[in-house]
């Protein structure tokens, strides 16, 4: 009798260590789960912090190159000076205005490329073929919302009046604007020239500051393409802002 009871106190004494051991290692597993997601908190407020230095960096640095560019065209042509100033201001205004938004409408976007590609027509021969386009759906509710990233449209419409031969009557530049499907499209598109372009110093800024941008702000949600077809460059944009703002909508930004 005196047997069974030791054997039976020695088992109890088993499954309390057993217990306590259990317990332990759930409240080590609950810490240690804690810890974790305090670490993914403190490194997702990080990468955002790293993300808007980021962005600002490439922002100051953009603005002063569009500048540039702008009044160069300008200068080369002065007797059409009085036209391209009035584009012109339609540009510092957004420059100075709306590109300190972290995000503007699809519109304001495109109504900024626009006056872009009109102090660029400056450039050109009159026999050159420019094509401009726009499809936009006005009813689609994202059109009007601040979704889209200011300034987004500088690089591709800059790099093809750069690479075409504006002075050729067989070039072509061809610009579309879409905005469908709660999606902003931009195609743009030209005949490559055979002339050979002067690279300057630190020349192809602008096609780094973009990709890095999109993939800082919309991550997976876009796509950037750049391809030759035939003598033509086309490079073509896609950003998901229905997909963006449900992603930011979940992350409470």
């Amino acid at each position: 009798m005196q047997e069974n009871n030791t054997i039976t106190f020695i088992f109890l004494a088993i499954l309390l260590l057993l217990i306590v051991i259990i317990c332990f290692l759930m409240y080590q597993l609950m810490q240690f789960k804690k810890a974790k997601d305090d670490a993914e908190k403190s490194f997702y407020a990080l990468e955002m912090k790293v993300n808007d230095l980021q962005l600002e960096t490439l922002e100051s640095k953009l603005n002063p190159h569009l500048f540039k560019n702008i009044l160069n065209s300008i200068q080369s042509h002065a007797y059409q000076t009085y036209f391209a100033l009035d584009k012109l201001a339609n540009v510092l205004d957004y420059i100075l205005y709306e590109s300190k938004k972290k995000f503007v409408t699809a519109r304001e976007e495109i109504d900024f490329a626009l006056n872009l590609i009109e102090i660029n027509k400056i450039k050109i021969s009159p026999l050159f073929e420019l094509k401009i386009k726009t499809n936009v759906n006005k009813e689609d509710k994202l059109y009007e919302q601040p979704l889209l990233a200011p300034l987004i449209s500088i690089d591709l419409i800059e790099n093809a009046f750069k690479h075409a031969d504006l002075q050729s009557a067989d070039a072509f530049i061809s610009v579309v604007f879409e905005f469908r499907d709660n999606a902003f499209f931009m195609t743009v598109s030209n005949k490559i020239s055979n002339k050979k372009v002067l690279k300057k110093e630190r020349s192809g800024f602008g096609h780094a500051t973009l990709e890095h941008r999109l993939r800082i702000i919309y991550k997976n949600n876009f796509k950037l393409e750049r391809f030759v077809e035939n003598d033509v460059y086309i490079a073509h944009l896609k950003i998901d802002l229905l997909e963006y703002k449900t992603e930011m909508l979940a992350a409470g930004r």
